[in-house]
């Protein structure tokens, strides 16, 4: 919920939960779900920037912007004992795939390298697996976070 305009604040974690919850019946949000067999063990959050407004280094983020992107990949999350195996890379590539059925577009990214956060941590997913799928570094906007972007051709 913290990329969503309402955000998290200091709301309970039951009322994220129904917020959420919400926004998956209404469609109001995206995912690419990444299973092993019927458990799922991880996935990436995109969407538009209206749908995801809210941003880790917002200010700087603001203050090098020249073009809003069509889409954001803003999260990603792997359940522990599957981080490093390419469950990122995995929900990556079902996200590009998503975003080029909605008719593609400019798509954009704010990772950290690999080696400047523990894998717990990379919920902005790591720099050189958006580099493996043709992003291409536009800026920096914190210590280790980059703006990355690439263009999906739409299906």
């Amino acid at each position: 919920m913290g990329f969503h305009p309402e955000g998290v604040g200091k709301t309970p974690a039951a009322v994220n939960r129904q917020r959420k919850f919400e926004r998956i019946q209404q469609g109001t949000t995206h995912h690419a779900l990444v299973f092993e067999d019927d458990l799922c063990i991880g996935w990436c959050q995109f969407g538009s920037p209206e749908e995801l407004p809210r941003l880790k280094n917002q200010k700087n983020y603001e203050k090098t912007l020249t073009e809003l992107p069509d889409w954001r990949v803003a999260c990603f999350y792997v359940r522990r004992g599957f981080r490093r195996q390419g469950v990122s890379r995995q929900a990556l590539e079902g996200a590009l795939e998503m975003i080029a059925g909605y008719g593609g577009g400019v798509v954009e990214g704010y990772p950290e390298p690999a080696d400047a956060v523990p894998a717990g941590f990379l919920f902005h997913g790591a720099l050189s697996t958006f580099e493996q799928l043709g992003f291409e570094r536009d800026r920096m906007i914190g210590k280790h976070r980059w703006v990355v972007r690439r263009y999906v051709e739409g299906s």
